[in-house]
């Protein structure tokens, strides 16, 4: 096999960026935006985004065997994929549907997803195999560079269409910018996809990843603590214009939220390099809980006080989005450095956190009654609170149980 160039440790911050930006983000802005242009419902909006979740199920494993099945020709493989996540992401927010808009957004969605899921899992296996020369800290290092890089694109992401919103087609100059942002990402990355020559085995990926009981715990982790965000983010846009009755403030609160969390990634890097990275995750997982039962206790006017908790929530997203990934790597790296099935796995755990949320949350705040805008009466707002601050305290105490019962290298 061709050995890669020297990780250019930028181009992955880049690229990730790239990815980052056609994550979460659309789940913050999509379903709004279909809600308030096409008039579709919440429910059915869930409903889609459930659904298409659901495919990920066979879908990411069976990415995960694809990228790992074309390993010797990745450089293609991902630049067909990032053509296929600007088109889609185009076709999302650019183009006015040319059929029924539910359907529309499911269809531009697969898309989109689908070119996400195989890029994400390519780049990270990617990483595994870069990490090994950049020196016995290298996967958290690389992970520190990746992260902050994908909480940057995350931050101009998410608050990108908010600020263009006194243009004539805001979600129109979004999509353009991040078609621009695919080809940089590509430019970034020249170079890094080539084949590293590492032994293989006869033996399946998935197979390898979960016979391992830590792999195994590590995704069931992954699972627990990424539902938290999952949960906020689908709820940030409604929390902020009808819980705090701040219309207007969703595009800097966003700001200040994934600021907070790209600054923080350098510094958990550097306290995992220090204290550990188990040791240090926990202090991210507290950080969130104290932040989000501050959440649960604000109203209407609270707008300042809530600015204080997209700091510490953010900061806490921090710990999560660098720490965890770079534990899984560091495991993937001692029983799988070439199963990418492994990073297909931990893709499909991520996002069904994202469709968990959007098919039990979005029908349930709709059943109470709530509508988007500041004329709700107390119990729907009541369950919004419920739901976007109390359900993650709840279940950031659970990973925080799993994470201290799962033993790691670094606890030898």
């Amino acid at each position: 096999m061709i050995a890669a160039d020297k990780p250019r440790l930028p181009g992955f911050a880049v690229f990730a960026a790239m990815i980052a930006a056609a994550g979460l983000p659309i789940y913050i802005h999509a379903p709004k935006f279909y809600v308030d242009t096409y008039g579709v419902s919440l429910a059915a909006l869930g409903g889609v985004l459930f659904v298409l979740r659901m495919l990920d199920f066979a879908q990411d494993p069976l990415l995960g065997w694809l990228s790992e099945r074309t390993r010797k020709a990745r450089a293609a493989m991902v630049t067909g994929a990032v053509a296929l996540l600007a088109l889609s992401m185009l076709g999302l927010f650019a183009v006015a549907p040319p059929i029924a808009p539910l359907w529309w957004f499911a269809l531009t969605l697969t898309g989109l997803f689908s070119a996400f899921s195989f890029l994400t899992i390519s780049f990270y296996a990617q990483g595994v195999q870069a990490a090994d020369s950049l020196g016995p800290k290298g996967h958290t290092r690389l992970a520190s560079w990746r992260e902050t890089g994908a909480l940057l694109g995350v931050c101009v992401a998410a608050v990108a269409p908010t600020l263009l919103m006194g243009t004539q087609a805001p979600f129109t100059a979004f999509a353009l910018g991040f078609a621009i942002l695919c080809g940089g990402a590509l430019w970034a990355m020249r170079g890094q996809w080539s084949a590293v020559a590492l032994p293989t085995s006869p033996e399946s990926g998935f197979r390898i990843v979960l016979r391992d009981p830590t792999a195994r715990w590590l995704l069931v982790l992954a699972l627990v603590n990424a539902t938290p965000v999952a949960v906020s983010s689908t709820l940030f846009l409604f929390f902020v214009e009808s819980r705090l009755d701040a219309p207007g403030m969703e595009g800097p609160l966003l700001l200040l939220f994934f600021l907070a969390a790209a600054a923080s990634a350098p510094l958990w890097g550097r306290a995992a390099a220090r204290f550990g990275a188990k040791r240090s995750l926990l202090s991210g997982m507290v950080l969130s809980i104290v932040a989000f039962a501050g959440a649960a206790l604000l109203g209407a006017g609270d707008t300042a006080l809530f600015a204080l908790v997209c700091l510490g929530s953010g900061a806490a997203l921090g710990a999560d989005l660098t720490l965890l990934p770079a534990i899984f790597a560091r495991r993937m790296a001692r029983i799988a450095p070439t199963a990418a099935e492994g990073f297909g796995l931990w893709s499909l755990v991520s996002k069904f956190t994202l469709a968990f949320a959007a098919v039990a949350l979005l029908p349930l705040l709709e059943t109470t009654g709530f509508t988007t805008g500041p004329d709700n009466d107390p119990q729907a707002l009541r369950m919004l609170t419920i739901l976007y601050a109390v359900v993650p305290c709840v279940l950031k105490l659970v990973a925080i149980t799993l994470l201290t019962a799962i033993r790691l290298e670094e606890d030898d």
